[in-house]
């Protein structure tokens, strides 16, 4: 019986008791494949408008990549095809051809990287519907590049209009001082009239 190959990566699957005195060739191109699935970083060359990432039955090819890193000269914005369109398939994509990449697999959605960008997408092997999607437009309020405090705000609103609303200090007061406000937006270190804990709270309850 022939060898059969796995369904999204094209590892060879030996029939028992086949590949006798040859099986250790197969083995090690499985290996490398293996490799390339887990930790591999591929220079994908385009050109034109068009290029198909294949995965090939046991043999070392593109689309095994785990990262593919996007070069060349291409003379447009390119749609990188995923071959074929019924295997399912996970990348980490790095821009750097200089124009616009479309990335599909069939007739479904498809994800747009620009050049210079990165995105991590998935192909759903959905055969001639299958469609890409892009993990890095979903997870893009956790996964970010921004400054800490910028993306803070931006993931809460009220506290955006807060802060915006407010002249905030700079620096440190001193002992026994607390944020008062002047009333028109500037908040600074002062004196808040109640000098001691026990004070505040009795005047938090009864005014």
């Amino acid at each position: 019986m022939a060898s059969t190959y796995t369904i999204n990566t094209g590892i060879e699957l030996i029939t028992n008791g086949e590949q006798s005195g040859t099986w250790g060739d197969t083995t090690n191109t499985n290996l490398e494949i293996v490799d390339r699935l887990t930790s591999g970083v591929g220079a994908i060359t385009l050109s034109g408008t068009t290029h198909t990432l294949s995965t090939a039955d046991g043999a070392l090819s593109e689309g095994q990549y785990k990262v593919l890193v996007l070069g060349g000269s291409p003379s447009g914005t390119n749609t990188v095809t995923v071959s074929p369109n019924d295997q399912s398939k996970q990348y980490f994509i790095v821009n750097n051809s200089g124009e616009s990449v479309i990335i599909s697999q069939g007739s479904g959605a498809t994800v747009t990287i620009a050049d210079g960008a990165t995105d991590i997408i998935y192909c759903d092997g959905g055969g001639a519907g299958a469609a890409v999607t892009s993990f890095g437009t979903d997870l893009s309020g956790v996964l970010t590049t921004g400054a800490i405090g910028t993306t803070v705000l931006a993931y809460d609103a009220n506290l955006q209009s807060f802060v915006t609303a407010l002249t905030l200090p700079t620096s440190d007061g001193t002992s026994g001082q607390a944020l008062v406000t002047n009333g028109s937006g500037t908040v600074s270190f002062g004196d808040a009239g109640i000098s001691t804990g026990k004070a505040i709270a009795m005047s938090i309850v009864f005014g």
